[in-house]
């Protein structure tokens, strides 16, 4: 298996857990688009994926945050890699109540991007935040996005079944 420093591109196969559409433990989260290049998300993370009782563990918050700049830079057709990250955790991150996701690319300078991200409850209180730096891997073709589509696991899966995997 290939490390991912080694691949010129990251292969979106659907099985994220963050995003992806196909993973059985996964948070499944969706992104919108604004028009000023913000994405956000709306989701709510179960017990699953606590730390402490009632409250989302630290490096699911990371998650969360990492996700965000991923789609960021998505929104601007890039396909990159975690170069960095920093996290404030400002308040605890509740289990099972709505959180508003946000990313947002603050700067690039060839191919790489600088990132912010943050976490909301319902009421608009930030509950976290992140910058981050992404390293561009490739580009997304026009009206490509992140997150495999259903057919695409279909045929997929056909195949794996045929190979016996």
């Amino acid at each position: 298996m290939a490390h991912v420093t080694e691949l010129a591109r990251p292969i979106d196969d659907g099985y994220c857990i963050g995003c992806g559409p196909h993973a059985r433990v996964g948070l499944h989260m969706r992104f919108e688009e604004s028009d000023d290049g913000t994405v956000e998300s709306r989701v709510t993370v179960g017990r699953p994926f606590q730390g402490w009782r009632d409250v989302v563990h630290g490096g699911i918050v990371a998650l969360l945050l990492d996700e965000a700049m991923a789609y960021a830079a998505a929104a601007r057709g890039i396909v990159g890699v975690t170069g960095d990250l920093k996290l404030r955790f400002r308040k605890a991150v509740p289990v099972g109540a709505p959180l508003c996701v946000r990313g947002k690319v603050a700067w690039q300078r060839r191919n790489v991007l600088g990132i912010e991200a943050s976490v909301h409850d319902n009421a608009g209180t930030l509950l976290a935040s992140g910058q981050g730096s992404f390293v561009a891997r490739g580009t997304l073709a026009p009206g490509e996005h992140l997150g495999a589509r259903p057919t695409e696991r279909a045929t997929r899966d056909s195949a794996r079944m045929r190979l016996g995997d």
